[in-house]
């Protein structure tokens, strides 16, 4: 056995050992997917069974009465704005009992749309939908909720609220308004010091009609809707976040592209207060988050208590974005029955990401992610639970240690297994809350080449096996971890010596059994 420094910490080791390979089973890595094996390019016809650790509904294409209008035949014209002849299309199929809506190959421009009950709006092959930079073109406000706080605002480009078999499909484009005025206007402080919490939801009114700033709409949001369905479609350009179902029930998105690169609020898909949902063969290149849950923000996300939970995603792919599936940092509803399987992360920030803060509430719990390739530009797996003082001022310091309350979120029930991670920084990072943190991880079967090894601040009963980590970096570095468990794990460190550090703090049963270190 390699001699080992272990700096102001208690490390065991059992069966340590050099004279035997240890580590992954490759047998269980040897069909995830690659990036050409998933995503939008490779969508299937049909929607095959869904088998997740938890109880899952069945998941059904929509039908909808054969009747259509094609919005040529209601004299709309590419030179000018077609909204009002896409509503009153939407308005008069879903009065009859639904429909078609249907979008023709051409350039069109449009503001915001509202579908209602049993009608699909669908875009054909060479159809481009662009949406109005001007304010006037969302108003009047109409319920929703942004950054996870409800509000009366501009709301999103294609909404809906308590609509039930509703639809977007087709092969077209949609093409967001992230200029002109609504990108001059859209806000740029804490979304706090502008919304008045003291108010009920429903007198929080704010669309740029007696402020200079607005909250910009997103691109694609239904709100209190069953039976969602969203397929096939491309999106460019929005101005905010791009799907963002709220309040659903039974959400299928599937075989969707977006590009919203350099675009800092441009997160991919967001499922928030949701459940019953299925994403798969999605291709996501995003300025911010590409896959997302939420579930509300503090105190007004605890009144709500609305979780997000029952949630696949499956076959997709993440490329630019700040992580490939992350779920908060809103989370005061709660974030629960989560699977992530078969799919790839190439080019993204951080590949599997959680967040939080002291003041968001609720958490996460009973997270599963499984056969994922990951190719990543920064940290493998990484929790933040504390944010930054620009967002919950002196909360994100580490010290003191706070009461809990109804505000102290929590992490905890989540397996990884069977990860490939072609690239990364660090395999593991994490910043848990002293007086909450991160608990039950289990790390199984992983082969990872990273640059850094391990950080782990304010976690218990954390253990990974069965895994091979190749990495120049020796340094676990652990405050405040109870029981860590490395069991059946190689470390190659290209003949350095594994060294485990504590800065601060108290470090409990840092354990290695049966590993080998190279």
């Amino acid at each position: 056995m390699r001699p080992f420094l272990a700096l102001i910490s208690i490390v065991v080791f059992f069966n340590c050992k050099n004279d035997t390979i240890s580590g992954v089973d490759y047998s269980k890595l040897e069909s995830i997917p690659t990036k050409e094996q998933v995503g939008q390019l490779v969508l299937p016809d049909t929607i095959a069974p869904v088998s997740a650790p938890f109880e899952m509904p069945a998941f059904e294409k929509p039908t909808f009465p054969d009747r259509s209008i094609n919005i040529l035949d209601r004299d709309a014209d590419t030179s000018k704005l077609v909204t009002t002849h896409i509503q009153n299309s939407i308005d008069e199929l879903s009065a009859l009992g639904g429909g078609t809506v249907v979008i023709p190959q051409g350039q069109w421009k449009t503001g915001r749309i509202a579908l209602k009950s049993n009608v699909n709006l669908h875009l054909e092959d060479g159809a481009v939908l662009t949406f109005s930079t001007d304010v006037k073109d969302y108003q009047p406000a109409v319920f929703t909720r942004v950054e996870s706080l409800e509000v009366m605002s501009l709301a999103s480009c294609i909404y809906a609220n308590n609509q039930e078999n509703i639809a977007i499909t087709g092969k077209g484009k949609l093409i967001g308004p992230y200029n002109g005025e609504i990108k001059a206007r859209s806000y740029t402080k804490a979304i706090e010091s502008l919304v008045n919490l003291n108010k009920p939801a429903r007198e929080r009114i704010h669309d740029g009609s007696k402020e200079d700033w607005i909250l910009p709409p997103k691109f694609i949001s239904p709100i209190n809707c069953k039976k969602v369905y969203i397929e096939g479609i491309s999106l460019e350009n929005t101005a905010f976040w791009n799907i963002v179902p709220v309040y659903c029930d039974n959400v299928i998105i599937r075989g969707v592209s977006v590009n919203s690169v350099g675009i800092p609020r441009g997160d991919g898909i967001d499922i928030e207060s949701s459940k019953n949902v299925l994403i798969e063969y999605c291709t996501l290149s995003t300025g911010d988050d590409a896959f997302t849950m939420k579930s509300g923000r503090g105190e007004d996300g605890l009144k709500v208590n609305k979780a997000t939970e029952n949630i696949v995603v499956r076959y997709c792919l993440a490329l630019k974005g700040h992580g490939g599936v992350t779920c908060g940092s809103e989370t005061a509803g709660t974030i629960r029955n989560l699977y992530v399987h078969d799919c790839v992360f190439d080019g993204t920030g951080v590949g599997i990401r959680f967040k939080t803060r002291r003041p968001r509430g609720g958490g996460g719990e009973n997270l599963y992610y499984d056969r994922i390739r990951m190719n990543l530009k920064a940290t493998c797996i990484k929790w933040d639970m504390l944010g930054t003082p620009a967002y919950v001022g002196e909360l994100a310091e580490r010290l003191p240690i706070r009461d809990v309350n109804s505000l102290t979120p929590f992490y905890k029930n989540i397996s990884i297994s069977n990860i490939i991670i072609e690239n990364g920084t660090h395999f593991l990072k994490v910043y848990g809350i002293p007086e909450s943190p991160l608990t039950n991880l289990t790390i199984d079967n992983v082969d990872a080449n990273c640059s850094n090894l391990i950080i782990i601040n304010d976690a218990k009963n954390i253990n990974i096996k069965n895994t091979s980590i190749k990495t120049p970096d020796s340094l676990i570095n652990v405050l405040n971890g109870t029981n860590i468990a490395f069991e059946n794990v190689l470390f190659n460190l290209n003949g350095a010596e594994l060294k485990t550090k504590n800065i601060t703090g108290k470090v409990n049963d840092i354990t290695f059994k049966d590993c080998e270190f190279k």
